[in-house]
């Protein structure tokens, strides 16, 4: 704005110069008074016209700045040719990030992701000598250290169109498959998907948390496995072929219904009895289902706030011993938010033979050679508090109890486990994360044994 006054005069001038070049050569041949006079007049106009011409431009900024207020646009501040330069360096920068991304061979869009992840650790007596031991031992040996295994790396991808549906799908993998010393790291396979998706339905196949226990809690100690691993938490990854089919009732309320078959991971499960050495068929087919009840209450005055609510299912069979035993078990996940800044989530179950999903309680081998599932309860919980955008504070804590009944001496009856953790935002991808938590491990005929386990974390989101 400031530019047009001085490109506007130039150019009236040349223009004027052009114009009255042939009365300025006329009045060359006049007499001396007279070209005075005709050059005054000439000097006039010009600064009249210069002086129209700025009133001109005042006039256009202001009515540039009146349309801008009724767009509901702000005002510019005054350094505004200054801050038009940075804003386009930065778009310029940001289209060529935009610019830069991974290619597949089929030309198809691949995106990066994962975690760069440094723990440091320390755990009291009762470790077993693990990082982060999801019960506590009933050895004496404490354990500490350093490790950087649980670093996760991930390839998102997105494909063509299929039968109408988008293709798209992700594959994680992190450095747990060697011991977790700094010369074992082994790549492992955590979860992958393929999914296509149409827009009330889709179906998905890969491996994935169980489709009725799809919840966890938020650490950045517990990475290898899920948070609360043998605490109430059945995660274990498994094979599995699903469909989900979405109904909304209303724009804020629905359902989402999930059922499928998956493989079960029998190497998990728990035998009971020293007398029976040989292990279960590793793996075996099972069925689940989850049925997602939501609702979101932004249009009730509460921005933000949402209840979902799932009861699900499993149902499987474990062979070993010449026997088949049962796998069946109930679930009931949640998540609530009644204000913005706190959050509610967790799950409990209810059933026999939990190994295979990742709880503890398998089955036992009893004295006559026959194999019984143990029956068990159990579930966690987390409370989240977000006091600013970049903290969070979450309370967790989570149990499995097995029926005494079902169990031989010597075996985990409960196993509880409960702790705190703090997530601080360095910067936008570069996290900080303290955690402290204690499991009380009971077995039967045995005493209670405690493990306290202490952790703090750097993170690098990529």
């Amino acid at each position: 704005m400031q530019c047009l006054p001085i490109i506007l005069r130039s150019r009236l001038r040349c223009a004027l110069i052009a114009l009255l070049a042939p009365g300025i050569l006329a009045a060359q041949a006049a007499s001396p008074s007279q070209q005075q006079i005709d050059l005054g007049q000439i000097v006039q106009r010009l600064d009249r016209l210069e002086r129209q011409n700025q009133s001109l431009a005042e006039e256009v900024r202001q009515l540039r700045q009146e349309l801008a207020e009724a767009r509901g646009q702000p005002q510019p501040p005054k350094a505004a040719p200054a801050l038009d330069e940075n804003v386009a360096v930065d778009e310029s920068r940001v289209e060529e990030l935009a610019q830069s991304k991974v290619e597949a061979s089929q030309h198809f869009p691949i995106r990066v992701t994962g975690m760069a992840l440094f723990n440091a650790f320390l755990n009291s007596k009762g470790s077993g000598g693990q990082q982060y031991p999801t019960f506590a031992w009933p050895t004496n040996q404490a354990s500490g250290g350093a490790s950087f295994y649980q670093t996760t790396l991930g390839l998102d991808y997105s494909g063509p169109q299929i039968l109408g549906g988008k293709v798209h799908g992700s594959v994680y993998m992190d450095f747990a498959g060697g011991s977790g010393t700094p010369l074992d790291l082994g790549f492992r396979l955590r979860t992958g998907e393929i999914e296509i998706d149409w827009a009330n339905r889709s179906i998905l196949a890969g491996v994935e948390s169980p489709i009725f226990a799809p919840r966890e809690p938020a650490s950045l100690a517990q990475v290898e496995f899920a948070p609360l691993t043998s605490a109430g938490n059945l995660w274990l990854w498994t094979p599995q072929v699903r469909f989900e089919q979405k109904i909304r009732f209303t724009d804020q309320t629905g359902v989402r219904a999930q059922i499928g078959a998956v493989q079960t991971n029998e190497v998990q499960s728990y035998q009971q009895g020293a007398q029976y050495t040989s292990a279960p068929e590793p793996a075996r087919p099972g069925l689940e289902g989850r049925f997602e009840f939501y609702h979101s209450f932004q249009g009730d005055g509460q921005d933000g706030a949402r209840i979902e609510i799932a009861p699900g299912f499993h149902s499987s069979v474990t062979h070993v011993a010449g026997t088949s035993v049962p796998s069946n078990l109930f679930s009931l996940d949640w998540f609530t938010n009644p204000w913005s800044k706190l959050e509610f989530t967790g799950a409990f179950f209810s059933g026999q033979n939990v190994a295979p999903l990742g709880g503890i309680a398998g089955f036992t081998i009893l004295p006559t050679g026959v194999a019984i599932p143990v029956h068990s309860q159990g579930g966690w919980g987390q409370l989240t508090f977000l006091p600013t955008s970049r903290l969070s504070f979450h309370l967790f804590s989570g149990l499995e109890n097995g029926r005494t009944a079902d169990l031989a001496a010597y075996a985990i009856g409960r196993n509880w486990m409960y702790g705190a953790n703090l997530f601080y935002r360095l910067a936008p991808n570069v996290l900080l994360g303290a955690e402290v938590s204690q499991a009380r491990t009971t077995y039967i005929d045995s005493k209670l044994r405690l493990n306290n386990h202490y952790d703090l974390a750097l993170a690098y989101l990529f």
